[in-house]
């Protein structure tokens, strides 16, 4: 309907050929069609820079106010139109998020020798502009500010920059959204702390001087941001400090078009990271539809010019693509049930605006003409009717090829081209005719199961290349096998001594040495921790050379009879594994069922780290107890000084007993005249 060549003029850029198309399908019959990519070069940008200014981005702040030039002059090198804006983050405020004492929420810093801006949700301090003085002055007039909990507001402020488009002044081009924190964010749910139970309606909600308070709506969920983003073709950058880089990893995976970049503790990497970021998003391509209709099946095959197969996907992906390269994508339509109208859904490259309208419609009536009798497409056995052979008596089958049984229906016939237990007529590899299978490609069969390139692989060859495949298995030469003819039949490799293999302690197979439980090695001569196992054999060795009697020449380890040689090596160098008393012994293997076990005895000596460090312990409890001893000494000597001090001036005291003139005792006596006292 629309086919627009691709075209670099800026005035008329065409990057998606074709833009209209319009389809007929049949039920269950594939349509596909070329869709053609290529990014223009220069293509204008809009860059808005989205900044977390919590406290903890102060360093942050003073780097990005004089970086708004170096921005543009690095996005200039890639095209000559490019617009800059500036927004800036918090958190809601409320609590827990936000202080509610009135000093802290005027001055959120934790230094109070700082001066900080009340915390807010979001601002659109400065809409997209060409002009970098405008950005360095308006960022110069920005200050830092505080909240309570480490996650910010961040979801919050990517929604008001995604759907405030007049506000934001985005325009119909590349649009960059660069995102830079130091911590984590606040999800879905995460208000309910706050009270705020009602989920966020994914609208712009920009009061007139820029701002948003946050206090209406829950913070969006991931899906919402991620839909909304692609809707709107907006390419998120996240520039976050290294410590938070798993979580935003995590983030960037659920958002198609996003990457994440690791920040300086300062910013001052910015730039080259919004470069970086920049050009590995525009060399990704991703080719998807919006919303297809129900019962329509859409794949990709991609042709990225790189000389790699694709195999067809639910959308088409090229990475590593140029600027001014031209990609092709081939689009398959498949209709699995009827649709009641003609429906029109998008086809679009994500982070760009351009997209392929592609309405579909489906074909479920005939347009038959007059029937034809005796067609030869019915091999004249039938009428030809809307595409369909009515047959005559006596005959049946698509075109009417086979001769009909009485006693036969379809279903028997279908039935007999089913394999046993299976569902699917000649194995889903060819049609049903007659009652017998025609296959396929490369399937045979009565039933189609075959397939001589489904085998076994090893070394990512058929059958080992040592073999060929005969329906689904491998007949291998005649000096291999195995299930992949991986095995040769040679046992050069297996150290063989007389008629046995392995010293007799493993299976030969595949030409290598499979070891029994506790051996190891090419030829399993070496056993694995040998110590063990052993002692008590060595033990029982010890005790009879103690005791003068002879060598036993048995011994059992690990649930097998040994016979052992047992031998006293001269000298005094200490073997693999100790025993006590200076003892030391190593074991090897003689033969299959024979070990030698070697001992080596020296002078018993003392283990002077034994000694070194019961000496230094001892040394230190004696010292504290002496230290003890004689503070307890001195103490007592200067109580006891202390004390004849105090008798001997006590003694010395001269007391002055005259009694004081003024003094009036408190008791009064009167006789009472009346009272005779008897005699």
């Amino acid at each position: 309907m629309k086919d627009s060549k691709l075209n670099n003029d800026l005035e008329n850029v065409v990057q998606l050929r074709p833009q209209n198309i319009r389809v007929k399908l049949r039920v269950g019959v594939p349509h596909e069609f070329k869709v053609e990519f290529q990014r223009a070069k220069g293509y204008p940008i809009d860059l808005y820079y989205l900044m977390d200014l919590s406290y903890s981005m102060k360093d942050d702040l003073e780097k990005i106010k004089n970086l708004g030039q170096d921005i543009l002059d690095t996005l200039q090198k890639i095209t000559q139109t490019v617009r800059i804006g500036f927004g800036s983050f918090v958190d809601k405020e409320m609590l827990p998020y936000v202080s509610q004492v009135g000093p802290r929420r005027r001055n959120p810093c934790p230094n109070r020798m700082d001066t900080c801006q009340p915390a807010f949700t979001f601002h659109n301090v400065l809409p997209l502009t060409n002009i970098p003085e405008e950005f360095k002055r308006e960022v110069s007039k920005q200050k830092i500010s505080g909240n309570l909990d480490s996650p910010e507001a961040g979801l919050d402020a990517i929604m008001q920059a995604t759907v405030c488009q007049k506000e934001i002044k985005w325009g119909n081009v590349t649009r960059i959204l660069v995102y830079t924190s130091d911590d984590t964010f606040h999800m879905a749910g995460d208000g309910r702390l706050a009270g705020i139970f009602r989920p966020h309606d994914g609208q712009c909600h920009l009061q007139e001087d820029g701002s948003y308070d946050g206090k209406a709506f829950d913070y969006p969920t991931i899906g919402q941001l991620s839909r909304l983003l692609q809707s709107n073709n907006i390419q998120l950058i996240f520039a976050v400090t290294e410590k938070s880089i798993p979580a935003y990893q995590a983030l960037s995976s659920l958002i198609p078009q996003s990457v994440v970049g690791v920040l300086k503790d300062d910013s001052s990497n910015v730039v080259q990271l919004i470069n970086e970021a920049y050009r590995n998003l525009s060399s990704t391509l991703l080719l998807e539809q919006d919303q297809s209709p129900a019962g329509l099946h859409v794949s990709y095959l991609s042709d990225c010019k790189d000389g790699a197969s694709r195999s067809w996907q639910h959308r088409g992906e090229c990475s590593g693509i140029g600027v001014n390269k031209q990609v092709d994508f081939t689009v398959r339509l498949t209709a699995s049930e009827c649709l009641k109208e003609p429906e029109t859904f998008k086809i679009q490259m994500q982070g760009i605006s351009e997209v392929l309208k592609v309405t579909v419609e489906t074909l479920c009536d005939c347009q038959c003409g007059a029937a034809e009798e005796d067609s030869q497409y019915c091999k004249e056995r039938g009428t030809l009717s809307c595409g369909v052979c009515s047959c005559n008596e006596g005959y049946q089958g698509q075109r009417c090829e086979c001769e009909s049984n009485i006693t036969k229906t379809n279903s028997d016939i279908l039935t007999s081209c089913r394999q046993s237990n299976s569902l699917q007529v000649c194995s889903g590899h060819g049609n049903c005719e007659c009652g017998q299978c025609v296959c396929s490609r490369q399937f045979y069969g009565n039933f189609c199961e075959c397939d001589d390139s489904s085998c076994e692989r090893n070394d990512n060859k058929i059958c080992n290349g040592q073999g060929s495949c005969k329906c689904g298995t491998c007949v291998c030469n005649a000096n291999y096998n195995g299930s992949a003819c991986q095995c040769p039949v040679s046992t050069d490799m297996c150290h063989r001594k007389g008629d046995v293999f392995c010293n007799g302690l493993g299976d030969c197979e595949c030409n290598r040495c499979v070891c029994r439980k506790g051996f190891s090695g090419e030829d399993c001569s070496n056993i694995i921790d040998p110590c063990e196992p052993y002692r008590s054999c060595v033990e029982r060795e010890v005790k009879n050379r103690i005791s003068g009697q002879g060598s036993l020449n048995t011994c059992s380890a690990d649930k097998h009879v040994h016979t052992v040689k047992h031998v006293w090596l001269e000298g005094c160098d200490q073997l693999k594994c100790i025993f006590k008393d200076g003892i030391s012994y190593e074991v090897t293997l003689k033969d299959a069922e024979g070990v030698l076990i070697k001992y080596v005895e020296c002078a018993h000596t003392i283990d002077k780290t034994k000694v070194i460090i019961g000496t230094s312990v001892t040394s230190i409890i004696v010292i504290g107890i002496v230290i003890i001893i004689v503070y307890r000494i001195l103490l007592e000597i200067y109580d006891r000084r202390e004390y004849q001090h105090f008798v001997k001036a006590q003694q010395e005291a001269n007391w002055n007993t005259t009694p004081n003139p003024l003094f009036k005792g408190a008791t009064t006596t009167t006789l009472n005249p009346l009272h005779i006292q008897d005699g």
